[in-house]
């Protein structure tokens, strides 16, 4: 009779596995995970299946974290205008804390198979879209979560290639004034 398998041993070990691809991106071989979690390439398949299966698990549950992350700090605040939370958010989603997901789902983004996560590309766009839509709402503005998904998308990609995280916090600040502009013209 095998062994029974053990839920709260494979949450452990994929939990590891996740901080480890967040600190250091998806390896190409099962060892760095296995020393993450403080286990073994054999353990890794029993609980996971395959090397692939394993690596969309972790792609899942980091996803996961970072839309409890980003999902708070670009919900609409009482009392707090919709373009200072965009601010607060902007900080939070480039800064430490957001980093590590930019890094890993900008390379699951360029990966033109999307052999791990098929119909990733589209996904990553679109659940970010209602929670924009209904910050902008709180400002009068729903009609803008497009544009601001997209600049937003489009300044961390340009991070991503250039490292100029100074000029891309400018360029989304002189975003905001224009978009409080427009807010207040209503054009």
């Amino acid at each position: 009779m095998g062994r029974r398998r053990q839920p709260e041993i494979r949450d452990r070990i994929l939990d590891a596995c996740v901080d480890h691809a967040l600190a250091h991106g998806l390896p190409g071989r099962l060892e760095p995970l296995a020393a993450a979690a403080g286990t073994s390439n054999r353990m890794l398949i029993y609980h996971f299946g395959s090397r692939d299966a394993l690596l969309r698990e972790i792609l899942g549950r980091a996803r996961h974290r970072q839309r409890e992350l980003f999902g708070a700090v670009l919900s609409p605040r009482s009392g707090e205008p919709y373009p200072e939370t965009l601010r607060n958010a902007w900080r939070v989603m480039t800064g430490p804390a957001g980093r590590p997901y930019l890094s890993l789902f900008g390379k699951l983004r360029n990966d033109a198979e999307q052999r791990l996560w098929p119909g990733f590309r589209r996904e990553a766009t679109t659940d970010w879209l209602q929670p924009l839509e209904d910050g902008m709402g709180s400002a009068g503005r729903p009609g803008l979560g497009t544009l601001v998904l997209a600049v937003i998308r489009g300044l961390i990609m340009d991070i991503e290639a250039t490292g100029d995280v100074a000029r891309a916090d400018q360029a989304f600040d002189h975003f905001l004034a224009a978009v409080v502009d427009t807010a207040r013209t209503g054009r």
